[in-house]
């Protein structure tokens, strides 16, 4: 590897390239930029989509899991109950020196055990004090104490007081889940990583609801289930491990807890969370509500207990960062940048070339084109040289591009170019779709 190669930071190039790209963009940029908000682009929303999707296919055609889409807002008496207003804090310290303000329990210290600013290295800091997380706002014409909402910090309280609702309308029986995507909103006191932590974002979340005694059984099966389904979006096995919460990192509520993190180029880094709630949750929704919540067992002799709780959370964005990661790839050999994403999801899966604009050629490629995008997202360019568009496909990751040259009037035939190989193979128009298909579905990543 060359000295250059070796300095470059990966993330900054992930940065430049997902906004020439049209995956994500600074929020309100014109302006100035909202610091730690962005834009999805035309490509970042169909990966992000695909992702979504994925999950939500994965959860949903189990048979054991009914899918909501709760309300952001929700009574301020839900946060109190799940201990957010009370608990939801970060210890907040001011710099007396340079006025930097920071999370006092990820700073370092020194040798006398003072904090060190993390901006300018001085100890001149303030004691910490206790900074709520939650963006408070106003529900009605006066802002006034009796009017105050939250803005969700989670997506899993609006799952728990719906656990009745759905229980009862869809007759479901313990075991079963219940699972949702949505935003939530965390005023971070220090956001970064480009969208791995932002103070908006996306959460995608399943709550399995089990009898007492059988949750572990439940937690080892769901531990197995997320693995699996990270690595069957592509990410690198190696670059994926599980952090078991020790004694000083367990929430009080949970048995059992693990991170899932990735190797991001800024270092390992959780995405996703799988955790044993027990019936900590239910219980306290039961107590600040005064409604009975108890599950009654109609086979097993009408037995009432509070279920257990098996979570698996995963960020939606940090997934997608993880991803974007795992398939960024420089190869200055071939002279490209190249996004090695599993085709599953890939934003475009494939792109139809015609070799020059002639009339004929276009006529073909429409065609092409138009056949596979019924089934497909397809991509037809017809601008710069042929290797200007292989390079420009291979930057968004695009897995597979059909070019339609002058032989084809002849043969019939169009050219596919495979992105990570490079290999061209010449299939007849008449295979061409059934081609494109079995290759996708097929699909095998190279990890390093």
């Amino acid at each position: 590897m060359s000295s250059q190669a070796a300095s470059k930071d990966p993330l900054k190039e992930i940065v430049a390239l997902c906004k020439a790209r049209g995956f994500i963009f600074q929020s309100s940029e014109i302006y100035g930029g909202l610091n730690s908000c962005w834009d999805y682009g035309p490509l970042g929303i169909e990966l992000k989509r695909n992702i979504k999707d994925l999950w939500w296919n994965s959860m949903t055609r189990r048979g054991d899991i009914e899918g909501i889409d709760a309300s952001i807002l929700m009574a301020p008496r839900v946060w109190e109950a799940s201990g957010h207003v009370e608990n939801f804090t970060d210890p907040l310290v001011d710099c007396k020196n340079c006025k930097a303000r920071f999370r006092a329990d990820k700073a370092e210290k020194n040798k006398d055990g003072k904090l060190i600013c993390p901006s300018c290295e001085s100890t001149n800091v303030t004691e910490a004090r206790a900074f709520n997380l939650m963006f408070k706002t106003f529900m009605g014409p006066l802002e006034e104490a009796s009017n105050i909402v939250y803005l969700r910090p989670e997506t899993a309280q609006g799952i728990y007081v719906n656990f009745h609702n759905v229980a009862q309308s869809m007759r479901r029986k313990i075991p079963f889940g219940i699972c949702q995507i949505g935003k939530a909103f965390r005023n971070e006191i220090t956001p970064g990583n480009f969208i791995f932590r932002t103070r908006e974002f996306e959460q995608m979340e399943m709550q399995f609801f089990v009898k007492p005694g059988t949750d572990d059984q439940w937690m080892q099966t769901w531990k197995d289930l997320r693995q699996a389904w990270l690595q069957g979006i592509g990410l690198n096995p190696k670059k994926l491990r599980f952090h078991p919460h020790g004694p000083g990192e367990l929430a009080h509520y949970a048995k059992a807890a693990f991170d899932v993190e990735y190797e991001f180029p800024f270092g390992w880094q959780e995405i996703e969370g799988v955790h044993n709630r027990t019936d900590f949750d239910l219980g306290r929704h039961q107590e600040f509500s005064k409604k009975n919540l108890m599950y009654v067992s109609p086979d097993d002799h009408n037995d009432k207990y509070l279920p257990y709780i098996i979570e698996t959370s995963v960020g939606a964005d940090r997934c997608l960062l993880a991803a974007l990661c795992d398939a960024y790839h420089d190869d200055p050999a071939n002279e490209r940048t190249v996004l090695r994403f599993h085709p599953k999801i890939a934003p475009v899966k494939v792109a139809v070339f015609p070799l020059s604009k002639k009339p004929e050629l276009e006529g073909i490629s429409r065609k092409a084109f138009d056949d596979l995008a019924t089934d497909l997202k397809v991509t037809y360019d017809e601008s710069g040289s042929i290797g200007k568009r292989y390079r420009r496909q291979d930057e968004i990751g695009t897995p597979l591009c059909v070019t339609i040259d002058f032989d084809s009037l002849n043969d019939s035939a169009a050219t596919v170019r495979h992105r990570d190989t490079m290999a061209q193979e010449r299939i007849p128009f008449a295979k061409l779709k059934q081609y494109v298909t079995d290759k996708l579905a097929d699909w095998k990543l190279e990890h390093a």
